[in-house]
């Protein structure tokens, strides 16, 4: 009978100490830090990301504290906003859409584990060793893929047939946008169509560059998604509008902008797996060990209202490809 009443009280004893454990695990809150080159990626971006964090148990004021800043636009204020969020000590840094916010969280801290949303070449930016394994205290996700840029390419020529050349909005600053513009060149070649490069470094820059395109005899633009285009969205696409020029671009929102089409990664998406990440990370798993993960899905989106608007038909082929049509 004692030794049965000793097994009892070891085992009771055992079972107050998981329940207080798990009660600790449960009470534990944790600290988000989201770093951003421009605000404009705090509305859909990121109600994807926190609402996925929601779904995954974290509550701000329960269990989550959100830190989240923004360069506004301004590159050069990335790395002290970047120190400014490790100096809180959070359990994991995001960064927001492109490749400059990922390097500036990276070159602040060596130790905090980092997660980036969407970056174009992670590895020839320097981010990570490769997308197998990233190495070091970095991982997350890229949103480009092999000829992403041809396939954009093909789809604005189908919308406007006999285009005699394309243009090309691209941000030089940005890493991934020379190997973007050279896949496009390779697909432009096939077909013998001129390639017009324009360059924007500023939100300044692309209302002058749109408004002297008439001059590069180009009546097609494809615009390369980075922080910079993502934030003018909405005035590229009522420049498009007002010049009467077919566009596309990468993501999603622009269509939503108001652009002709997009063709691209599903940024929300992206955003939402970044969550998952994060989730992974304070559970245990090492960013070094978590694969980059590269976009197998894609989506097509075309904007009806703006094709009336610039008097373009859409072809019956191209609009039952969709995966969203505004209308």
């Amino acid at each position: 009978m004692t030794i049965r009443r000793a097994a009892l009280a070891v085992f009771l004893a055992f079972g107050v100490l998981v329940a207080s454990f798990a009660a600790a695990q449960q009470a534990k809150s944790y600290r988000f830090a989201f770093l951003a080159l421009a605000p404009e990626q705090g509305r859909p971006l990121m109600r994807a990301l926190v609402e996925r964090l929601r779904e995954l148990g974290y509550t701000e004021g329960r269990n989550m504290t959100f830190d989240y800043r923004s360069a506004e636009g301004r590159p050069e204020r990335l790395p002290a906003l970047a120190a400014e969020l490790v100096r809180a000590r959070p359990d994991v840094l995001i960064t927001g859409l492109g490749t400059l916010a990922a390097k500036a969280a990276k070159a602040a801290t060596p130790n905090i584990p980092i997660v980036f949303t969407t970056v174009g070449d992670p590895v020839g930016a320097g981010l990570v060793a490769s997308l197998g394994h990233p190495g070091a205290n970095v991982t997350g996700l890229t949103d480009q893929a092999g000829d992403l840029g041809g396939k954009q390419l093909q789809l604005l020529r189908e919308l406007v047939p006999g285009m005699r050349a394309v243009a090309v909005l691209m941000n030089p600053d940005t890493p991934f946008t020379a190997l973007a513009l050279k896949d496009i060149q390779a697909a432009a070649e096939i077909v013998r169509l001129p390639v017009n490069v324009l360059e924007a470094r500023t939100a300044e820059d692309v209302p002058r560059k749109l408004e002297a395109i008439g001059k590069t005899g180009s009546i097609g633009l494809l615009v390369l998604a980075d922080p910079l285009t993502v934030s003018v969205g909405r005035q590229i696409a009522d420049l498009a509008i007002r010049l009467r020029l077919p566009t596309i671009s990468g993501g999603r929102e622009f269509v939503e902008a108001g652009g002709l089409m997009s063709y691209g990664a599903d940024h929300r998406q992206m955003y939402q797996r970044a969550a998952e990440y994060v989730d992974r990370i304070v559970k245990g798993a090492r960013p070094a060990e978590l694969p980059i993960e590269q976009p197998t899905k894609f989506e097509l989106a075309i904007n009806l209202k703006t094709a009336k608007a610039i008097g373009l038909s859409v072809p019956a082929s191209a609009l039952a490809r969709a995966d969203h049509v505004i209308e």
